[in-house]
């Protein structure tokens, strides 16, 4: 069964006053389906722009807006909300639920709950681009900063105002992102990743190349998960129409001998490399350098080695001190073929992937992996590649403890 970070966490999501309010209710729905418990308290300005009964109806729960009428009617109190809360969201917040919170006012529910909450507050502003900017908004947000709240920073684009500039509520995925940060132990932080993802592309001639099946799914999955935990995360990747995870610095290459050379300039910084790219072996020994017509074609085709990055990465190991982890994609002897890779490339921890399953394989949204190292071997479930990523982080994060203990 596929597992949700957000499955049974207690979310308070405020909402104020502002015509972004419309694009929370889209994110109710989300969390709510992911399995969360989303009290949504709305302040009496949020209820003229959408009414109560759409987060009702969206989180299944009863929205609250006044204060004392929860009190009166024995609902939960704010002091409850504020205590029994995982995650405190604000969105989208107004220029003054902003002023309100940094000079610790408590005048509404949303408020009285902010003061009150024993766990970690985000305030995502959403207002027109000169209201952010004024000197004023910009103090309070430091403000907010200084009392140890976390802010989710505005887009920039088109406003409901019809003025261009900051002030957007971002897209729900990096909101997500933000949010599951806030909830997961930051047991990563401190460490620098490299993180190898998707394929790489060999030129035939100006038209034509050869690849692989790969995706990049599972690579980017880790470099998203890795960063989420608090991790400075570098992705390389090969071409990949995957958007870049949020807080994660990426280099985009094509070939192997490109991601070679950006693995090799870069990997000394990391303390630990995660090489879950699918390189091409071979390349044309010679590439046409215009198209090849069709009566011009010869059916042989020469091929070379490529360069072998996980090959150079065992070797450096050693001397560079971070920890290696590579990927093996294999069809049959799963074991045999992960053991053999594992020590000819000098790896601290391989990945097997039977790829010939239909939801494990290339471009699978689901992922079924064995972990071996010199310890012994172990079989994740078959799951999401986002839990599988999380899953194999904590044997990273097991490997690291285990090596600077030793």
């Amino acid at each position: 069964m596929m597992h949700s970070a957000f499955a049974g966490k207690k979310i308070v999501l405020g909402i104020t006053g502002s015509i972004a309010a419309f694009k929370v209710a889209g994110w109710v729905s989300t969390l709510a389906q992911e399995g969360a418990e989303v009290s949504v308290v709305m302040t009496e300005s949020a209820c003229r722009f959408v009414t109560p009964l759409t987060f009702s109806a969206l989180s299944g729960r009863q929205v609250m807006t006044d204060m004392f009428a929860a009190e009166e009617s024995h609902a939960i109190s704010h002091i409850q909300l504020g205590e029994e809360a995982d995650l405190v969201l604000i969105a989208p917040a107004t220029a003054n639920t902003i002023a309100k919170i940094a000079y610790g006012l408590a005048e509404d529910l949303l408020t009285t709950t902010v003061l009150a909450a024993d766990c970690k507050v985000l305030v995502a502003p959403a207002m027109n681009s000169r209201m952010l900017m004024n000197p004023a908004t910009q103090r309070n947000i430091d403000v907010i900063k200084d009392l140890g709240h976390g802010i989710i920073e505005p887009e920039s684009g088109m406003m409901a105002c019809k003025t261009e500039g900051p002030g957007r509520l971002p897209e729900w995925e990096d909101v997500r992102e933000q949010l599951l940060a806030a909830l997961c132990d930051q047991d990563l932080a401190g460490e620098k990743i490299l993180i190898t993802a998707g394929p790489t592309r060999e030129a035939l001639d100006p038209a034509r190349f050869l690849s692989n099946r790969s995706s990049g799914k599972m690579g980017f999955e880790l470099a998203r998960v890795a960063r989420r935990r608090g991790a400075e995360v570098l992705l390389v990747s090969g071409p990949s129409s995957l958007p870049t995870p949020y807080g994660v610095n990426r280099i985009n290459v094509e070939t192997a001998e490109e991601m070679y050379q950006a693995v090799i300039d870069t990997c000394n910084d990391a303390s630990v490399i995660i090489k879950a790219a699918a390189v091409s072996d071979f390349r044309p020994e010679t590439m046409a350098p215009e198209k090849v017509k069709k009566e011009d074609a010869e059916f042989v085709l020469k091929l070379e080695q490529t360069s072998d990055i996980l090959q150079e990465l065992g070797r450096k190991k050693e001397a560079q001190g971070y920890l290696l982890v590579g990927f093996a994609a294999e069809s049959s002897n799963l074991h045999d073929a992960g053991e053999k890779k594992l020590n000819k490339k000098n790896l601290d921890l391989i990945a097997i992937n039977d790829i010939s399953a239909e939801n494990t394989g290339f471009e699978a949204d689901t992922n079924q992996v064995i972990l071996l190292d010199q310890h012994g071997f172990s079989e994740l479930p078959l799951t999401s590649k986002e839990e599988t990523a999380d899953l194999i982080l904590d044997r990273v994060l097991k490997l690291l403890t285990e090596k600077r203990s030793s």
